[in-house]
């Protein structure tokens, strides 16, 4: 609101005074005035290899995008942040292949229907079992916790380093509580 009045108020005084405007009388002014930016910039024409070369000289020049081994391994970027993609890369990557085997399946005369599926795990010891069950559970648990936390990032909250500790533990307690209750209670 102030700045539409503020515009129709330098309307109003132009057309009162066109001279206000930059028209004649104002043009010397500008024409004279010394706060003129320049820039000591020099351009020269390359040939294709010299400016190949120059581009090369210019990106070996550049920083080095830090790889995982420049980070202490003690900080927490290496327990939530790694991880997180690790577990969300593992389960959509299984997810698309029994998706892909699933759809193939008939083709190529495997039995990989639901009745066939809980033969097979009915008929694995205990301990196979616990342990495909823990293989599993374990990536969603620990995405999903860790998903709730990035949540509640996206509304400013929490972003300081005791407290960002503090929830990476969190969401590895809260894992492991997810997955053993998953594993025991189903």
């Amino acid at each position: 609101m102030i700045a539409q009045r503020v515009g129709v108020r330098a309307l109003r005084q132009a057309a009162a005074k066109p001279n206000a405007l930059f028209l004649s009388q104002n043009l010397p002014r500008l024409a004279l005035a010394t706060t003129l930016q320049t820039r000591g910039a020099a351009t020269q024409k390359l040939t294709e290899t010299d400016a190949q070369s120059l581009l090369a000289s210019q990106r070996r020049a550049r920083p080095v995008s830090p790889h995982l081994t420049a980070y202490d391994p003690g900080q927490t970027w290496f327990g939530a942040s790694i991880w997180t993609r690790i577990t969300g890369q593992a389960l959509s990557g299984s997810f698309y292949a029994f998706s892909l085997a699933y759809l193939v399946a008939p083709l190529t005369g495997w039995h990989i229907e639901s009745a066939t599926l809980a033969e097979a795990a009915a008929s694995l010891p205990v301990f196979a079992k616990t342990g495909l069950k823990v293989v599993f559970a374990w990536p969603f648990f620990f995405h999903f916790a860790n998903g709730v936390r990035h949540l509640v990032w996206d509304t400013a909250v929490g972003f300081n380093k005791h407290l960002v500790q503090q929830t990476s533990y969190a969401v590895l307690g809260a894992s492991i509580v997810g997955t053993l209750g998953a594993v025991f209670l189903l």
